[in-house]
């Protein structure tokens, strides 16, 4: 299933993509796409309903977040060896773990607003896991139980904030709108391989990044397995996975960063894509 939320900021309705492209609305069944509608009871009571019947939303209708009342967004830093390669960085041993704030969750195709003082804000396409089922102290053979879905993630990064200012990354992470996620939450019946997915993200039309989910260093199941050791996840968190190269920071001769009045376009094999234009803070 490829489930959704519509509506405005605040006001989204749960949704459904039908086979015949339609957008239905499934409130009727869940109250969002969030906490309990992403276990296994709540996935099967939308799979059990007749979604031809449901009342159709409006194609113009905004898209929001995928994921609604999301508890943590846990992020995992240089996850990709052609990515770590590029920076400069060494392999990590274990994954590296940090946090982004939930209040820079916004729609697929919101607009980016560049902060306030912002010399390097970065993009990084990314596969985002939905957490179904929480999670505590579980063995990596038992972690895909734990997951409901898959969704795109654009990970956007201010590098001055995280790399130069002292302190930890979230700084650099966690500006208003610098989490779009979606358009679709693809549950994990749909998606036959999380370790072979293709991915890419472009800036005004450039190809930037170009990869695929095999150049991960640690996968989703270990990675489940790996933060279950430190913190429980409940349902909803959402985990993104880390990004291939070709983010602005790892450009040659010169980084490239993103300014206002740009268009990011980004996606990945079978979760869908995202288009976001970057404006001034104050916009």
């Amino acid at each position: 299933m490829k489930l959704l939320r519509l509506g405005a900021r605040g006001a989204e309705r749960p949704a459904i993509l039908h086979s015949d492209g339609t957008y239905r609305d499934i409130s009727s069944v869940v109250v969002d796409i969030a906490g309990d509608a992403l276990t296994a009871a709540g996935l099967a009571r939308i799979a059990a309903a007749d979604i031809s019947s449901l009342p159709v939303l409006p194609q113009s209708s905004r898209i929001g977040p995928c994921v609604g009342k999301v508890g943590k967004f846990i992020c995992i830093g240089l996850n990709y060896a052609d990515h770590a390669a590029e920076t400069g960085a060494d392999i990590p041993k274990e994954p590296i773990v940090f946090m982004k704030a939930t209040s820079a969750i916004i729609g697929p195709n919101d607009d980016v607003r560049i902060p306030r003082n912002s010399k390097k804000t970065d993009w990084e396409v990314e596969l985002g896991v939905v957490i179904g089922k929480e999670a505590s102290y579980v063995d990596e053979a038992d972690a895909m139980d734990h997951v409901a879905g898959y969704c795109v993630v654009n990970d956007l990064s201010e590098r001055e904030f995280q790399i130069e200012r002292s302190g930890q990354w979230v700084k650099g992470k966690s500006a208003d709108t610098f989490g779009p996620i979606g358009p679709w939450l693809v549950t994990r019946d749909e998606v036959e391989d999380p370790q072979s997915l293709a991915m890419w993200l472009e800036v005004d039309g450039h190809r930037y990044q170009d990869g695929s989910t095999k150049t991960m260093i640690f996968g989703v199941s270990h990675l489940v397995s790996y933060l279950s050791q430190f913190m429980s996840l409940q349902p909803g968190d959402i985990i993104t996975t880390g990004t291939p190269p070709g983010v602005g920071m790892g450009i040659k001769p010169e980084p490239v960063y993103l300014k206002e009045g740009q268009t990011m376009t980004l996606g990945i094999e079978g979760l869908g894509e995202q288009s976001q234009k970057t404006i001034a803070w104050n916009a």
